[in-house]
């Protein structure tokens, strides 16, 4: 049995090499287009080959979008290894060749064919196996077989630790029907979840592989190729037409740097979740500027899913899986605190209602506590007692050297059909949480 399935992964240019001596070729294939360029040709066929209203007198039938085929490349590599590691070599390879074919751009899928041909003839120790040449290999060639080798034991590790039906990322406190979708990405197993918010709470429904910062996470100052860490919100949908192909399928911002990473001076820009080239069906683990970046195919469930401003997105060093009935008590304790700031504005009690917001607090356009006092009196004072009704409430909690709370509600009186959605960051300072920031955002 061939032990690099314990190990795994390699690289094209050491695949050539191999293939050369086992003396197995690859067809070679123009890079793949985009699925936006895709679509687009898939239209203008559509339109050409189909007849006009005018021409049949029926409207022509609407276009369906392509199949969605998420996770299918990486589940079938994962078959290859299990087939290898059971010594079906014969099996392991035409699913591998099949594979390899299908995308010639998944390295991983192109090292397993080379070592499954290479077990044939002598001993393989591990994916990317290559004999030693008279020379040895560039830096560059290391490095990426490190790197290959890296995202294939990422990939096992996370189909072999898979999180219960029942758990839930911690950070999830409470999400209201209106959040339809969530994702949270694990950093230290190189993988994004995406769940669904049913009405029995949230359900995994899939989870990709994703490469972040070439030099990891923590994300501070402009251009240090880290990928930040924290709570945020997918703010709009690119339109990939717009997109160099570097970026792939799309792309979906997200509103780094947030609240509280201005408050601790973080800086940059431009934090996406992206697609990739044509010529890389995945990138490796450490890989881009900042962004999270996923294969086209995962990418594309996620665009045609998610809602930009109501899907949040939490990126951390390690995820805390927990069950889902746990955060029960922290939702109710943080409610309370939350309708007691809620009770205070509408009673028009400006000392309680400043005593929930820090010393050090800010507005979303820079006010200190004391200019925010007099928006506060005023929102108050037009309220003439009615009680504001909080809608559509989100909680979500982030913990490292401080406990915070990002809260979105409607705010909404009573009386009143519509209101302004607000999101409040919130700190724990002792025992007593406090607001630092507040803003309108829609």
């Amino acid at each position: 049995m061939p032990t690099w399935i314990r190990h795994t992964a390699s690289t094209l240019t050491l695949l050539a090499m191999a293939v050369q001596a086992s003396a197995y070729a690859q067809p070679s294939q123009p890079p793949k287009r985009t699925s936006a360029q895709a679509q687009q040709a898939a239209a203008k066929n559509q339109r050409s080959a189909a007849p006009s209203k005018r021409a049949s007198g029926k409207p022509a039938a609407p276009v369906a979008p392509p199949a969605l085929r998420d996770g299918q490349a990486e589940a079938r590599l994962l078959k290859v290894y299990q087939l290898a590691s059971e010594g079906r070599g014969r099996e392991a390879l035409a699913q591998a060749e099949s594979l390899a074919r299908e995308h010639p751009n998944f390295q991983l899928a192109q090292l397993a064919v080379g070592d499954l041909l290479a077990a044939r003839v002598r001993p393989v120790k591990q994916l990317g196996d290559v004999p030693e040449p008279p020379l040895p290999y560039p830096p560059e060639v290391i490095a990426t077989l490190d790197e290959l080798r890296t995202e294939s034991r990422q990939r096992v590790q996370a189909q072999r630790n898979r999180p219960a039906s029942t758990h839930i990322p911690a950070q999830f406190v409470e999400l209201a029907p209106r959040y339809k979708h969530a994702i949270a990405v694990d950093a230290s197993r190189s993988r994004l979840y995406l769940f669904e918010n049913t009405d029995k709470g949230l359900k995994l429904v899939a989870d990709y592989y994703a490469s972040v910062g070439k030099l990891g996470i923590e994300k501070a100052t402009e251009g240090d190729q880290r990928t930040p860490l924290g709570v945020y919100f997918i703010t709009s949908r690119l339109d990939p037409a717009t997109l160099k192909d570097f970026y792939g399928a799309g792309a979906l911002p997200i509103n780094y740097p947030n609240p509280l990473d201005q408050v601790r001076g973080k800086t940059g820009s431009g934090i996406w979740l992206h697609g990739t080239p044509p010529d890389q069906f995945s990138r490796a683990p450490l890989a881009t500027d900042g962004c999270v970046a996923l294969a086209n195919p995962d990418l594309e469930r996620i665009l045609r899913t998610v809602e930009p401003r109501s899907t949040p997105v939490v990126i951390a060093k390690q995820l805390q899986w927990v069950q889902a009935h746990s955060v029960q008590a922290e939702r109710n304790s943080f409610e309370a605190v939350l309708n007691a700031w809620s009770a205070a504005k509408s009673e028009g009690n400006m000392n309680r209602l400043l005593g929930f917001y820090a010393p050090d607090f800010q507005s979303h356009k820079k006010k200190p506590l004391s200019e925010w006092a007099t928006v506060l009196q005023a929102e108050s004072q037009a309220l003439k007692g009615r009680p504001v009704h909080l809608k559509d409430k989100a909680y979500l909690r982030w913990t490292d050297s401080a406990d915070t709370m990002v809260v979105t509600f409607g705010e909404v009186a009573e009386g009143a059909r519509t209101g302004p959605i607000k999101r409040q960051y919130w700190t724990r300072r002792g025992q007593q949480w406090q607001i630092f920031f507040e803003g309108v955002i829609g």
